[in-house]
C-alpha cells in the first residue's frame, strides 16, 4: 500500500463509488504528489463585476485588476442561480441542482445517488490535498468533512503532506449581502455612483451602493494578502489562481433575480508561466463567450489536474477549444417565497421564462428587507413615486422577458412583442426547452412531492416532462382559449401535470376560469395531492362563490404541523396572494408566526402584520436563517 497512487484518469472514467471508494481508502496519509499544478479558488459572496478590470470606473480594485492583466477575463461569466446554495451545489458537484430537487430551492436537501462523487473526492482521489475555507451551504446530504481533507476557518494549503498539490479553497463573507444592513459611510460617495433605471435614485439607494464599493475595496485587500501568501510560499509559480463570485449582486432586482444583476459574475483566471500550455488564451485576454461558473470550474479543475470529468458533469471545461452558445439559470423558492424563472442567455441576448407570472417580481423577502434600499424602494411604491419602470417591480410578470444587454445593460425594455427579435426570441426559446429536458429539471414538481429527486423523477412514467412543459407553457399564457384543455388535464394521473393545469387556472385573470368551479371544488376536495389542493383552494378563493371553503382549506393545512413545512409555506403562499381575502385565517397565520421554523415565521408574520394593518418596509421580521 505504501507505493500506491491511483490512476486519476482511470478513477474519473470509471465513475462508480467503488472504484472511488477504493482509491480514497488505499490512499497513505502522504500521497505521492500529482503531475497536475496547485489549484487555488478565491471566491466573494454576492457580487457582479464592480471591478476596475471591467470598466468600472468607480471601483478601487487593484489586485483583481492585476490578476487579470496576468490572467484570462471572462466578460459573460453567469452563475446557476442568482443565490448561494444552488449555486454552490454544483460547485462542488459539477451537477445542476435542478436535476436532483429540491436541490434547486433556497435551502433544501438534494439527496445525490449513492456512486456520486464531489469534486474534492474525486482530487483527493488523485493525490491532491483539498481544504475548504470555510463556507459550505451545499443544499445536499453531502457531509464537508468526509469530502474535505479540511474544512474550517483554518483550513489552509499549508496543512498539506510534505510535496503534495493542492485544492484550496477560500470563501470571502465581506461581501455578503448581510454585510451592506449595517455598513458604515466609507471612500465612495453616493452622489459618484450610478443607479440603474428600474430602481428609485434615492439617498438609501445611492448610499448601499456606495457602501458596495467600499466592501468591494476591502475585499479586494484580502485577496492581496492571500496572494502575497502564496508567493512568499513560493507556490505562485505552480498554482493556476481562479477568482470569481458564487453569485451576482446583491442591492435590489440583484440577489434571487434571473437578471445579469443576480446571475453575472466576475471570473479570472490566471496561469503561471509554468502551466501556460493550459491556459485557453494568453495573458490579459478577454472571452466573451457565456461561462456558467457554478458548472463550468468543476470539469475545468479536474482536467487542469490530468483527469476526465465524469460524463455526468453537464458544464464544459474552460480549458475546451468550443465553447457552449449558452448559459443557463434558474430560480425557485428564495428563502420564504415560492416564485420559478428559467433563463437562456447568450453573449449578447438574455431570455426569461416567468413560470409564475401571476406572482409579482417584489414578493417580500424578510432577509432581504433588512436592506434600506428595499425598504425604501417599497416604500417609494406604497407613496405612488415611482416611474413606470420601477413600479413593475411591484406587479405581475409577463410570461417571458428578452432583453438586449448590448444596448439595454439594465434590462428594462423587454423585446418580446417586439417584431425585430423575433427569431432571437425562438432560438432562445428552444434552446432553453432543450435544456430543461436534458437536465430533467425537477422545479416542476412542487417542492415536497415524493417525486423530486434524481432518481425518483426519473421512474418510468414518474414524471413526463416534455408534458409537464406543454402544460405549463399553456398556463402561463393565461389565455382564456385554454381552460378547457387545462379542465380536462385536471383528470391526468399524474400529479405534476394536475399541479400545473391548476395553476393554469388559477393564472387566468377575472372570472375566465369560472367554468372550471366545479372541476376545482373537485380538486380541493378529493386530489390525492396536498400541493394541488393548495393551488385549487387558491384559484376558488379568487374566483368566489367558494371562498370560505377555500380559506379553510388553506387555513387548516397552515395549522396542521404533521404536515410538511413546504406544504404549509405553500399554503401561506397563496394566502398571501390572496390579501384581505385571507382575513378569516389570521388566526392559523398568527399561530404560525410562532413557528420554529424560520421560513414560516417569517411568511406568517409578514401577512399577519399586512392583515393587521401594522406592517411597514421597515418592519424587523426577519428570523430564519441568513441567505
Amino acid at each position: 500500500m505504501s507505493g500506491f497512487e491511483p490512476s486519476r484518469r482511470n478513477v474519473l472514467a470509471a465513475g462508480a463509488g467503488g472504484a472511488l471508494a477504493a482509491a480514497l481508502a488505499a490512499r497513505p496519509a502522504a500521497a505521492a504528489p500529482a503531475r497536475g499544478p496547485n489549484i487555488l479558488w478565491l471566491i466573494s459572496e454576492d457580487n457582479n463585476p464592480y471591478i476596475g478590470a471591467y470598466g468600472d470606473p468607480v471601483a478601487r480594485t487593484p489586485t483583481i485588476d492585476r490578476l487579470a492583466r496576468d490572467g484570462v477575463r471572462y466578460e459573460n461569466a453567469f452563475s446557476a442561480a442568482p443565490v448561494c446554495a444552488p449555486s454552490r451545489f454544483a460547485l462542488v458537484t459539477g451537477l445542476p441542482a435542478e436535476s436532483y430537487g429540491p436541490a434547486e430551492h433556497m435551502r433544501a436537501t438534494g439527496e445525490l445517488p449513492p456512486d456520486t462523487r464531489t469534486v474534492p473526492e474525486y482530487l483527493r482521489a488523485a493525490g491532491y490535498y483539498t481544504t475548504n475555507n470555510s463556507k459550505t451551504d451545499y443544499n445536499s446530504t453531502i457531509k464537508p468533512k468526509e469530502v474535505w481533507d479540511q474544512t474550517s476557518a483554518t483550513a489552509h494549503w499549508r496543512n498539506r503532506p510534505a510535496g503534495a498539490p493542492f485544492y484550496s479553497v477560500f470563501t470571502y463573507m465581506t461581501t455578503h449581502e448581510s454585510q451592506i444592513f449595517t455598513a458604515e459611510p466609507g471612500r465612495t460617495r453616493p452622489e459618484d455612483v450610478r443607479v440603474p433605471a428600474y430602481v428609485p435614485d434615492v439617498p438609501a439607494i445611492r448610499e448601499d451602493r456606495a457602501r458596495y464599493y467600499d466592501l468591494m475595496e476591502k475585499m479586494d485587500g484580502q485577496l492581496a494578502a492571500r496572494l502575497a501568501e502564496l508567493e512568499a510560499d513560493g507556490l505562485a509559480e505552480d498554482t493556476i489562481v481562479f477568482y470569481f463570485g458564487d453569485n451576482g449582486g446583491i442591492l435590489p432586482r440583484s440577489k434571487r433575480f434571473c437578471y445579469d444583476s443576480g446571475l453575472r459574475t466576475p471570473l479570472i483566471v490566471r496561469y503561471p508561466r509554468k502551466w501556460a500550455h493550459l491556459a485557453p488564451a494568453r495573458p490579459g485576454s478577454v472571452i466573451t463567450a457565456p461561462i456558467t461558473v457554478s458548472l463550468d470550474l468543476p470539469p475545468t479543475v479536474l482536467e487542469l489536474a490530468g483527469m476526465r470529468a465524469p460524463a455526468a458533469m453537464t458544464g464544459t471545461s474552460l480549458t475546451a477549444r468550443r465553447r457552449p452558445a449558452y448559459a443557463f439559470g434558474m430560480r425557485n423558492r428564495m428563502g420564504e417565497q415560492y416564485d420559478m424563472v428559467r433563463t437562456a442567455r447568450d453573449e449578447r441576448f438574455r431570455y426569461i421564462r416567468n413560470y409564475a407570472p401571476h406572482r409579482p417580481y417584489g414578493q417580500h423577502q424578510a432577509y432581504a428587507w433588512q436592506q434600506k434600499g428595499y425598504q425604501a424602494w417599497e416604500q417609494a411604491h406604497l407613496d405612488g413615486e415611482l416611474t413606470p419602470v420601477q413600479e413593475r417591480f411591484w406587479h405581475e410578470k409577463p410570461a417571458e422577458e428578452l432583453y438586449d444587454l448590448h444596448t439595454d445593460p439594465d434590462e428594462i425594455h423587454n423585446l418580446t412583442e417586439n417584431p425585430r427579435y423575433q427569431g432571437h426570441l425562438n432560438r432562445l426559446r428552444r434552446a432553453l426547452d432543450d435544456h430543461l429536458l436534458s437536465v430533467n429539471d425537477n422545479g416542476f414538481i412542487p417542492e415536497g412531492s415524493p417525486l423530486e429527486g434524481y432518481e425518483a423523477s426519473r421512474a418510468p412514467d414518474a414524471y413526463p416532462l416534455r408534458q409537464v412543459l406543454d402544460v405549463a407553457g399553456t398556463a402561463i399564457r393565461r389565455n382564456p382559449h385554454d381552460v378547457a384543455r387545462l379542465t380536462r388535464a385536471l383528470a391526468d394521473d399524474n400529479e405534476v401535470i394536475r399541479y400545473w393545469a391548476t395553476s393554469g387556472l388559477l393564472m387566468q385573470k377575472g372570472k375566465a376560469a369560472a367554468p372550471a368551479t366545479y372541476a376545482l371544488t373537485r380538486i380541493l376536495t378529493a386530489d390525492p395531492s396536498p400541493h394541488v389542493r393548495i393551488i385549487a383552494a387558491e384559484a376558488l378563493a379568487r374566483l368566489g362563490g367558494r371562498t370560505e371553503q377555500a380559506v379553510a382549506h388553506l387555513a387548516g393545512t397552515l395549522d396542521d404541523e404533521s404536515i410538511s413545512i413546504p406544504i404549509r409555506l405553500q399554503a401561506l403562499t397563496a394566502l398571501t396572494s390572496l390579501g384581505e381575502t385571507a382575513r378569516p385565517a389570521l388566526p392559523a397565520i398568527q399561530r404560525a408566526a410562532r413557528s420554529k421554523n424560520g421560513n414560516v415565521h417569517d411568511a406568517a408574520l409578514y401577512l399577519s402584520l399586512v392583515l393587521t394593518g401594522e406592517y411597514t418596509p421597515t418592519t424587523p421580521i426577519f428570523g430564519g436563517t441568513p441567505d
